[in-house]
């Protein structure tokens, strides 16, 4: 027989390990499986060339939920900031950046119209994204009220749209669905300004700037509550912490050790079976994988019926985004920037049309000719990752499409070409101070962190991948069809970001349910 209170999870990244956590501290005989070297997943520190670290995949940090950081005490397990509240720079290749600090915009062209609408527009955007933001620590209701719980929770969500009041809640049902172009367009005139807010609703994603969607995106991406900030030790350091929690609460965490396939017998999940034939028993698995990874290369579709199935299979999760790295000999020296400037987080989106016409590319599966970047030099803040005098530089660049027409393996060098060309254009001289560089395209994000079609969300952020919907009915309380198999990965509800919301409502659930079976 099973032991019921043995749960193993697969996968070690930032939802797992918060999952572990919480089960662990709850009492529960935690193990978590990583295939990984490391723990981590895509929130991960590594070394790309020697003496020089980076955050290989996600790389600032803005999203992770204030509550599980307390809840968890990851301060007193290491977690620490080398930059916080960092401003957003819009660069221009004379020079005339803008700089955006909460609710203001500076900059030279700035007119004071701009201004006041700038303040304007973060007043109901911070409003409209903690709506979405107030959701992250709810489980998602069912689509069939046919439960007091479910009719709760919808009671509650519905009520978080209310209560904004008349104006705010029509004006939020009305662009909450609709694309950043118009939205943009409506409220500025600097075209500096749309193309930067603009990349707030399309990064990581297979959005342009007119795409239906992005708005929500952008919500979404607002909805973390302690500003833009970068965890001293990169990305893992954050990780690090978290796995420290679930250590301390007495979880398991193994690494170098890559589940094949997951055990069932008699429509009951039974265990694991690691790609070395050695087999885990277990009542409980829990994936942190994406849920096409889950449910047909571990699990198998055999197992599932045709209709859930189908809608497994037409979850949108194509990879549009590259990770560019930089081993740099010196300071980047950004014309117009001082140091500390250089420092914060930069944006290479002149406007807003150039972003479309950068999407564009992406439809016929080109990489874009003239790419859009966001861009962080944490060394800056951070000299343990770069030798004395040396530095990082790290960016998300897009377009780049998962299925490329000429095939990666071809175009690689030729896109860290234009990309370094790109940059050069607002910091002369860098490509002279590049001593080695590494580009992870949606197929090495793939390959290395074992993520379908290589989208770090785990699938699109819609409204049709959404809340009870994501990421798909029928699994989207974090239970799947299957008896003892639960989903903690941000393919469920709420998403992508380094945020945790997931693994703790992932670990909830599974805790409610264990009280239901003792009853």
């Amino acid at each position: 027989m099973t032991d019921n209170n043995n749960i193993i999870i697969i996968g070690g990244g930032h939802n797992g390990l918060v999952c572990a956590a919480y089960l662990a501290k709850a009492g529960k005989q935690v193990t978590v499986l990583e295939a990984a070297g490391q723990i981590g997943g895509a929130a991960i520190t590594r070394e790309f060339a020697p003496g020089f670290k980076v955050s290989a995949g996600a790389h600032l940090l803005n999203l992770l939920d204030r509550d599980i950081s307390k809840q968890l005490a990851l301060k007193s397990h290491g977690l620490k900031m080398a930059q916080q509240a960092m401003n957003t720079i819009a660069l221009d290749s004379g020079g005339k950046h803008l700089t955006f600090s909460g609710n203001q915009v500076s900059g030279e062209d700035v007119s004071a119209e701009d201004k006041a609408a700038m303040v304007e527009y973060h007043r109901f955007m911070t409003r409209f994204a903690g709506v979405i933001g107030g959701l992250h620590k709810q489980v998602p209701p069912r689509i069939r009220l046919d439960k007091r719980q479910d009719l709760i929770s919808l009671a509650k969500t519905a009520w978080s749209v209310r209560r904004m009041g008349k104006t705010d809640m029509r004006e939020f049902l009305r662009i909450a669905g609709i694309n950043m172009y118009d939205i943009l367009k409506e409220n500025f005139e600097h075209p500096m300004i749309r193309g930067a807010l603009s990349l707030d609703g399309v990064l990581g994603s297979f959005l342009g700037p007119r795409s239906n969607n992005s708005v929500f995106c952008a919500l979404h991406r607002w909805s973390g509550t302690d500003g833009i900030n970068v965890a001293k030790g990169g990305m893992g350091s954050v990780t690090g912490a978290i796995a420290e929690a679930a250590r301390q609460h007495g979880a398991d965490i193994r690494t170098s050790s890559p589940v094949a396939r997951i055990l069932m017998e008699a429509g009951q999940v039974q265990g694991v079976e690691l790609e070395n034939g050695e087999q885990l028993q277990a009542g409980t698995v829990v994936s942190n994988a994406d849920p096409k990874t889950t449910f047909f290369n571990l699990l198998g579709a055999r197992h599932l019926e045709a209709g859930f199935v189908r809608k497994v299979q037409n979850i949108r999760m194509r990879g549009n985004a590259s990770k560019l790295h930089l081993a740099l000999s010196g300071p980047p020296g950004f014309t117009g920037l001082d140091e500390n400037q250089s420092g914060e987080r930069l944006l290479i989106a002149p406007d807003i049309e150039y972003v479309e016409r950068a999407f564009n590319h992406a439809k016929y599966g080109e990489y874009s000719a003239q790419p859009v970047a966001e861009i962080s030099i944490p060394s800056l803040g951070d000299d343990s990752l770069a030798p004395a005098g040396q530095h990082v530089l790290s960016a998300i660049v897009q377009y780049t499409p998962y299925e490329l027409k000429a095939g990666w393996p071809n175009a690689r060098q030729a896109f860290i070409d234009t990309t370094i060309d790109l940059i050069e254009e607002y910091a002369p001289g860098i490509r002279s101070r590049v001593l080695h560089a590494e580009l992870l395209t949606p197929v090495d994000i793939e390959r290395e962190f074992r993520i379908h079609g290589g989208h770090w969300h785990h699938g699109e952020l819609a409204l049709d991948q959404f809340l009870m919907m994501r990421p798909v009915p029928g699994s989207a309380q974090y239970q799947s069809p299957i008896d003892g198999l639960y989903l903690c990965g941000a393919g469920s509800h709420p998403g992508g970001g380094v945020m945790g919301s997931a693994g703790r409502n992932a670990a909830n659930v599974i805790l409610a349910k264990g009280q239901e079976i003792q009853k």
